[in-house]
């Protein structure tokens, strides 16, 4: 396993890192993978190597990971990194935002739930635009201070806020986001425009979410309309639903040709590809399934050739989209053709 450097931190974080958001116990929740999958994925993860597992508040997963952990021994050995989600959740005012009252609330929240005295990395989970830095970044300062957060990052954030969070940091000495973790892979390049190149000069590390475009890239669908059995499309409605488009579907089927000529399974190759693009410090793999997992561990040890990733960007120019992964976040105004259709 390839290890790099979080952000501006001493911190090794693997080149590839586990996303937990399918894990769920809960049988009314929408999440596919149980409790003992989900402890067969995450024990075979740490034997891998891989030693980043990401959650969050809104996420059933946080308790599983939290039990696990403490069953296996093995916390110390891996870093958790969870997030505090702006969106509204329930009946009351002030159970969602980035406020102070709820940044708190919600790190108290997730330490009980991932039975755990301290979060390795603290996230923003999406823009909280009508809560001023001073606020959100002092919250979470105090937190660093208590020893309760060891760094802190943002989500799904714009480019010009997170350089507005790091130089408020910088003015009032507040703790500093360490990385941004947005939506990325071949479908949604975006990124590449603004957010990457902020984070290559003031040192973030970048931990991205969707590089199989919930399945898109790996091959699973055969039009825009039909969503697979078990499928997030599937199970979850339009947040998901929206991101898979005529033209994306399109594009997978020629990936997929692509990664067979390769030698590569698809899904494969569109983790490889977001692994070895400039900036990203690790993707996220988010699977259901050991049989989904294991033939994705080999992409550690393989790196993506100069011929394989100009295939790739004939097929979605660099910085451009044909899939709107950014669609739960209000602040990108950019519409992609066949998005959020009926």
């Amino acid at each position: 396993m390839d290890y790099r450097i979080l952000g501006r931190t001493g911190v090794k974080v693997s080149s590839l890192a586990l996303g937990t958001d399918n894990f769920s116990d809960n049988p009314n929740d929408m999440s596919p993978t149980g409790a003992d999958e989900a402890a067969r994925i995450l024990n075979r993860a740490i034997d891998e190597g891989i030693n980043l597992f990401d959650s969050g508040d809104v996420y059933e997963s946080e308790g599983i990971l939290g039990r696990i952990l403490k069953e296996n021994g093995r916390r110390e050995h891996v870093l958790i990194a969870t997030k505090v989600d702006h969106l509204k959740r329930g009946l009351h005012a002030n159970d969602h935002g980035h406020s102070r009252l709820n940044i708190i609330r919600a790190c108290e929240n997730s330490l009980r739930n991932l039975q755990t005295d301290y979060i390795d990395l603290y996230q923003l989970h999406r823009w909280s635009p009508d809560i001023p830095w001073e606020e959100q970044l002092g919250a979470l300062d105090d937190l660093v201070r208590q020893g309760k957060v060891r760094y802190i990052g943002s989500s799904t954030h714009p480019a010009w806020a997170v350089m507005d969070a790091i130089m408020v940091s910088e003015v009032k000495h507040y703790a500093r986001f360490i990385s941004e973790q947005p939506p990325y892979n071949l479908l949604d390049r975006r990124i590449e425009n603004e957010l990457v190149p902020l984070c290559q000069k003031h040192g973030l590390g970048i931990i991205s979410w969707g590089p199989m475009a919930h399945g898109v890239l790996a091959g699973r669908y055969t039009d825009a309309n039909t969503y697979p059995e078990g499928s997030r499309a599937a199970l979850r409605g339009s947040f998901y639903a929206d991101r898979i488009t005529q033209t994306g579907v399109e594009v997978g089927k020629r990936f997929s040709a692509l990664a067979k000529q390769a030698g590569l399974s698809a899904a494969q190759l569109a983790l490889l590809w977001v692994k070895d693009q400039p900036g990203i410090t690790a993707p996220l793999i988010g699977v259901r399934s050991m049989e989904q997992f294991e033939p994705l561990l080999a992409v550690k040890d393989m790196r993506l050739d100069d011929g394989l990733r100009t295939a790739c960007d004939e097929l979605v120019p660099p910085g451009s989209a044909v899939a709107n992964f950014h669609n739960t976040a209000d602040w990108m105004k950019m519409k992609i053709p066949g998005a959020g259709k009926a």
